[in-house]
């Protein structure tokens, strides 16, 4: 009886233990990304360090702490901290491949990140076969016309475009393009910047007639929305 009664309590510390934790974690959490938006970078990364720390309490392996890391891996890429970032980025995708597999949402994400932060630096060919793979599984996951799926194929876009290879970039953009039209609809913000990012292609490539119609169709969008 003894024996039950104290496994009980134990057992009854231990749930009290655990929602502290999660609730310091969730804590910190919040005030990193409330930093985060308040653009005090310096504040940001302190408080997401602890909350990498406080999520590792959980287990090294915990989602929760890949969580973490990605948003500091943010943190260090929006203020040009590359050599940083990577390696946060990749014990975050690790541990999220480790708890979901190959084929989840966090994998892309990451991957994603991974590859855009490669692009960012220079290092195109790192990051094409990252966010190659991004978008396979967000494929596979959402289906083709998904504004997930635009998001990739408009980063793999950007990179051919920072490539010099503008040939490579056009049928892209209208992929995306038309996929945030059937999903988000023909107005949407979003479409305005594709029609923009797919008139800036086409100029390379001599379609200066076609370029002139898309970039009046979203000025259209622009100023009906303003």
């Amino acid at each position: 009886m003894m024996k039950t009664l104290g496994q009980l309590v134990l057992s009854l510390f231990f749930v009290f233990w655990l929602g502290c934790q999660q609730q310091t974690w969730e804590s910190a959490m919040a005030a990193g990304q409330q930093a985060i938006q308040q653009g005090n970078y310096a504040d940001a990364e302190r408080l997401l360090l602890l909350a990498v720390r406080k999520a590792e309490e959980f287990g090294l392996e915990d989602r929760r702490v890949a969580v973490s890391l990605s948003q500091l891996a943010q943190v260090y890429a929006g203020q040009g901290k590359y050599v940083e970032a990577e390696p946060v980025y990749l014990q975050a995708l690790k541990i999220y491949q480790t708890v979901h597999g190959e084929f989840h949402a966090d994998v892309a994400a990451t991957l994603n990140n991974l590859g855009v932060l490669h692009r960012m630096y220079g290092q195109y060919a790192q990051a094409e076969p990252l966010l190659t793979r991004a978008l396979a599984i967000k494929e596979r996951l959402f289906g083709l016309s998904h504004p997930d799926v635009a998001l990739s194929v408009v980063n793999l876009a950007q990179l051919h475009v920072v490539q010099g290879q503008p040939e490579k970039a056009e049928p892209l953009y209208r992929r995306a393009l038309t996929i945030r039209e059937q999903v988000l609809g023909p107005s949407h913000p979003e479409v305005a910047k594709t029609l923009e990012d797919l008139a800036n292609v086409l100029r390379k490539l001599g379609h200066a007639d076609e370029a002139v119609l898309l970039e009046v169709r979203a000025r259209t969008i622009r100023a009906t929305r303003s």
